[in-house]
């Protein structure tokens, strides 16, 4: 209702606008008829017969009387209407040209001040483009509408990785206090209990150094959930055997490995060169290896296998643990989700590992996703070789 409002308005300017100068040139028109036949009148004729006539005489063949006659010099009269007329379609261009620029920016500005009002509205209201947008700006409106589409969409990805953030400060804070509690009971007792047996004394100082390795993680998640958004990750280049890097990553893992009584199975190239960050590289398959030994059953196989498709290198990582439902596959690389939303000291990190993961493969020019099926879930990371 407002916006036809607002079209009749604008018509009834334009309507007042062509009166107006339609009456500018009628004006105008009079004003150099009266200079001409009035003021000018005298000088002007003078003028005319001094260039554009001649004078002779004639006899008169009835009365055979001799008169002077005035007549035209139409050869240098038809230049003059030829100047004339070309003079006037230039005066005329030079109007009309006028004219059109100027009220074609007066149209411009009204119509960058008419789209800044209804993109204004728009955007700042819960309302249908169509409602916002007249049938003349239907363009614009399906421009606006994909954009406030597409900034509704990531303010809301923004809002749910900040309440994960938060949950996830929360569930950690609460964790904080489990081994903390821990340390400090068992600490007392060690300290009160003076004759306590050395079997005992060992057990204990044995759980006071397990909940500080607990309490150190928790407090390792804590500062990569400050430090994820405040670092841009830049990579360092250099050709590198990512055989030999997934070895070593597989020596290196041992240790978790015996806690679930897990193991190894490699089944990787003799060689695979590739062009990348060692460091960051390694953090990407530690972070999704890690993940991928916490969630196995106890006593299986974890199997790190490489295939190479011609210039480029597919790297699996595989597990038998539960099976992802499908409906959370897609969201697993996302910042701070996490699959099991209980809280747990043992699997349950800030969901930051395969989110850095995949920034980070997607920065060597690859990419990574999974699949899980039937209680085996395998992690798949494309990264050019060379």
């Amino acid at each position: 209702m407002v916006i036809k409002l607002k079209a009749k308005e604008i018509n009834r300017k334009r309507l007042i606008e062509t009166v107006v100068l339609s009456a500018i040139v009628l004006v105008v028109c009079f004003v150099m008829y009266y200079f001409v036949d009035y003021i000018w009148n005298g000088s002007f004729v003078d003028w005319f017969q001094d260039n554009y006539t001649w004078t002779q005489m004639k006899t008169d063949g009835l009365s055979g009387q001799n008169m002077l006659v005035t007549e035209i010099n139409w050869p240098k009269f038809k230049i003059l209407i030829m100047g004339a007329v070309c003079a006037g379609a230039v005066v005329c261009l030079l109007l009309v040209r006028g004219i059109s620029t100027f009220y074609g920016r007066k149209m411009m500005e009204q119509a960058v001040t008419k789209s800044s009002q209804m993109i204004h509205s728009f955007m700042e209201h819960e309302i249908e483009a169509d409602l916002v947008f007249p049938p003349e700006y239907a363009q614009l409106a399906v421009q606006m509408s994909q954009i406030k589409s597409k900034i509704e969409r990531n303010t809301r990805v923004i809002k749910e990785e900040e309440k994960r953030k938060n949950d996830m400060i929360t569930y950690l804070a609460h964790d904080l206090k489990t081994p903390l509690t821990s340390i400090i009971g068992y600490l007392s007792m060690l300290d009160e209990a003076k004759d306590m047996p050395q079997a005992q004394r060992e057990k204990y100082t044995r759980i006071v150094f397990d909940k500080s390795l607990q309490l150190e993680g928790l407090i390792q998640e804590f500062f990569d959930i400050t430090r994820y958004n405040l670092n841009q990750i830049v990579l360092e280049k250099e050709t590198l055997d990512l055989s030999y890097m997934l070895v070593q990553l597989a020596d290196e893992f041992y240790p978790i490995l015996q806690q679930g009584d897990n193991y190894i199975e490699l089944e990787i190239g003799q060689e695979i060169l590739v062009y990348g960050d060692a460091v960051k590289l390694a953090r990407v398959f530690q972070n999704v290896l890690k993940n991928a030994v916490a969630y196995s059953y106890p006593g299986t196989a974890v199997v790190i296998r490489t295939e190479t498709d011609g210039d480029e290198v597919k790297i699996y990582i595989q597990n038998r643990g539960k099976t992802i439902p499908k409906e959370k596959l897609p969201y697993i690389f996302n910042k701070f989700y996490r699959t099991d939303e209980a809280r747990s000291g043992n699997t349950g990190g800030a969901g930051l590992g395969l989110a850095i993961a995949r920034e980070i493969v997607i920065l060597h020019e690859g990419d990574i996703c999974a699949e899980s099926e039937g209680e085996v879930t395998t992690f798949i990371m494309r990264i050019p070789c060379l």
